[in-house]
C-alpha cells in the first residue's frame, strides 16, 4: 500500500488532524490540500521516482507536500530550515530534486539557492481548489520502493542520504502504535520539526490512528508551548534530551498541572538519570516512555515501559515489536551481560542503506542488519544500557571515558541547565576532559565547585580538567548537541 493511503486509511474526514494557534484542519481539509499539491506536481511533469523537496516549518502545507509526493510515487526529501544557503544548495543538488515545496517566508533567505531548473511551489497552491477524486491505490504498488530520503544531521556540508521505503515507514509506524497503545483520542504537541525522523514518526503515528497534532514552531520559547498545550488540551508531549533539560530546569513545566497530559515520549539521545527522575517526579500522572532510535531505522528501535522506569533506570529498554536488538563485539559475536559491545538491529524498519554510499553501506548494513555505532551493555533481563557513541568516547590516562557518564554527574547539580563533555588533546592525559556548562540565570556556581563535585563522584581519570561556562550549547537542526563545534575551541 502507498504510505499516503496507509496513513489516511482509518481517520474520519470530519475529525481534526492538524491544529495551529489560529486554525484547525480536518482530515478532509488535509486530503484537499494533498490533492491540490498532487495536481500541481502532475501539471509540471513530476512522475514516480522524481524527488520532491520540502522546506518549511510544521504546517498543513508541509504535510500536504510530503504525502502528495508519496501518493504520486515520487520521493519526499525534507530539508531543515536552519541550513546555511550553501548547504541547502548542496543538498538539493545531492538529492536531485526537481521540485521544491517552500514556504513563501523562506524565499528571500534562500533566493540565491533556487536555480532556474528547480520548480518552486508555495502555500498559494493550496488555494487552488482541486475537484479530482482521491486516486485509487494500485494493488500492484511496490512497498519496497523509496518513499522518503532523510538527510542525516552531520556537521559536514554533505550529509548522508538515508533511503526510507514505504514498507519501512509502515512497519515502524505499526510497531510504535502497538507499544504506545495510541488511538484517535490522542493529541500530540508537535514541537519537533517534521524534517527530523523523530518528528516525522509523530506525524505518521498520529495520522494513522486518526488523532491530532498541535503544530508548535516555538522551540526556543517553552512558556508559549506550555500555554498552547494547555489551551489545546494536548495529551502527548515529545522531545529530545535538550528539550527536557530546558523544560525541567528553565521553565514552569515542573510546576504546571497540565491535567490532560497523559503520555511523554523521549528519544534522540540519552537523557541523564537525574533528569529522568525529575521528569517522573513532576509528571506523576503521565506515562513516560524512554525510547531509542536512528534515522537509519526509520525512527524507533526500542522502548522502556513506564512501569520499568525506576527498576531499569537509564535503560533504553528492549527491541520494540518487530525489532530484534543484540549487543555484539567487533567480531560479530554476542557479548555477555555486563560487557560492552555495539548495538545491532534487525527489522522491516531498517533502511536499505545510504544513497550512493556502497562502501559505507557494506560496513553498516550487513545481511539486513544495522550496525548502529552505539556502544552499550545489557543486564540479565535483556534490558540495554547505552554507554556512549563510538565517536564520543574520551581516552584519558589510557582509560576509555563515557562522556555521557561525566555529563550525568555534572547534571546532578540543580543549577546546571545543560552540559556537554568532550576530549581535547593533552600531553599528559592523552585527552583532557573539558565540560561546557549552561547555568540557570543568577546561579552561584563556580568552575571549581563543578570539578570538586566530580572528584567526589567519579574516578580521577574521569574528572574534567577544566569547565567552560557558555550561554547555550551548539545544536544541529534536530536539537542535538554538536560536539565537533565544541572541540574546535571556538565557543565562548
Amino acid at each position: 500500500m502507498n504510505t499516503a493511503d496507509y496513513l489516511l486509511q482509518f481517520p474520519v474526514d470530519d475529525d481534526i488532524a492538524l491544529i495551529t494557534p489560529k486554525e484547525e484542519y480536518t482530515y478532509w481539509n488535509l486530503k484537499e490540500a494533498i490533492l491540490a499539491l498532487l495536481d500541481a506536481f502532475q501539471s509540471i511533469g513530476i512522475i514516480p521516482g522524481d524527488r520532491a523537496g520540502i522546506l518549511g516549518s510544521n504546517s498543513l502545507f508541509w504535510v500536504a507536500g510530503y504525502l502528495a509526493a508519496m501518493k504520486l510515487g515520487a520521493i519526499a526529501v525534507p530539508f531543515a530550515t536552519r541550513l546555511p544557503q550553501h548547504e541547502l544548495a548542496g543538498q538539493i543538488e545531492q538529492t536531485g530534486c526537481k521540485v521544491l515545496c517552500v514556504e513563501k517566508r523562506l524565499h528571500q533567505k534562500y533566493l540565491s539557492v533556487f536555480s532556474g531548473s528547480l520548480y518552486l511551489l508555495d502555500e498559494e497552491v493550496l488555494m487552488m481548489r482541486c475537484t479530482n477524486a482521491w486516486p485509487v491505490d494500485s494493488p500492484e504498488f511496490d512497498e519496497n520502493q523509496d518513499a522518503a530520503w532523510m538527510l542525516t544531521s552531520g556537521t559536514t556540508a554533505k550529509p548522508r542520504v538515508v533511503r526510507i521505503t514505504h514498507l519501512n515507514i509502515q512497519s515502524n509506524t505499526d510497531s510504535i502504535i502497538q507499544y504506545l497503545s495510541l488511538n484517535r483520542t490522542e493529541r500530540m504537541m508537535a514541537i519537533l520539526p517534521f524534517y527530523y525522523c523523530f518528528g516525522t514518526s509523530l506525524l505518521h503515528t498520529y495520522l494513522r490512528v486518526g488523532g491530532s497534532l498541535v503544530l508548535g514552531d516555538t522551540v526556543g520559547f517553552p512558556e508559549k508551548v506550555l500555554n498552547l498545550m494547555e489551551e489545546k488540551s494536548c495529551t502527548g508531549f515529545a522531545g529530545v534530551p535538550t528539550t527536557f533539560q530546558m523544560y525541567l530546569r528553565n521553565s514552569t513545566f515542573p510546576k504546571r498541572t497540565l491535567p490532560k497530559l497523559q503520555q511523554i515520549q523521549q528519544a534522540g539521545g540519552k537523557l541523564p538519570n537525574v533528569l529522568i527522575e525529575e521528569l517522573i517526579s513532576s509528571r506523576q500522572r503521565a506515562k513516560i516512555y524512554i525510547m531509542y532510535g536512528q534515522t537509519e531505522a526509520t525512527a524507533r528501535l526500542s522502548y522502556l515501559p513506564p512501569d520499568r522506569l525506576m527498576t531499569k533506570l537509564g535503560s533504553i529498554g528492549r527491541g520494540m515489536p518487530g525489532v530484534k536488538l543484540m549487543v555484539m563485539n567487533e567480531e560479530g559475536t554476542d557479548v555477555k551481560p555486563g560487557e560492552v559491545g555495539e548495538i545491532v538491529a534487525w527489522g522491516k524498519n531498517i533502511s536499505p542503506g545510504y544513497l550512493n554510499e556502497p562502501e559505507i553501506n557494506a560496513e553498516k548494513f550487513i545481511d539486513g542488519s544495522l550496525r548502529t555505532g552505539d556502544m552499550a551493555t545489557f543486564d540479565e533481563d535483556g534490558y540495554i544500557y547505552i554507554v556512549d557513541r563510538k565517536s564520543d568516547f574520551i581516552k584519558s590516562y589510557g582509560n576509555r571515558v563515557s562522556s555521557q557518564e561525566v555529563e550525568a554527574c555534572i547534571l546532578e547539580i540543580k543549577e546546571v541547565v545543560a552540559v556537554a563533555v568532550v576530549g581535547v588533546p593533552d600531553p599528559l592525559r592523552g585527552e583532557a576532559i573539558r565540560a561546557f556548562v549552561v547555568l540557570r540565570s543568577n546561579a552561584n556556581i563556580t568552575k571549581n565547585m563543578i570539578i570538586n563535585h566530580c572528584m567526589w563522584r567519579l574516578a580521577r581519570y574521569m574528572v574534567p580538567r577544566d569547565v567552560v561556562f557558555i550561554q547555550s550549547l551548539p545544536t544541529n537542526q534536530h536539537g542535538k548537541v554538536v560536539k565537533s563545534e565544541l572541540k574546535k575551541g571556538e565557543i565562548s
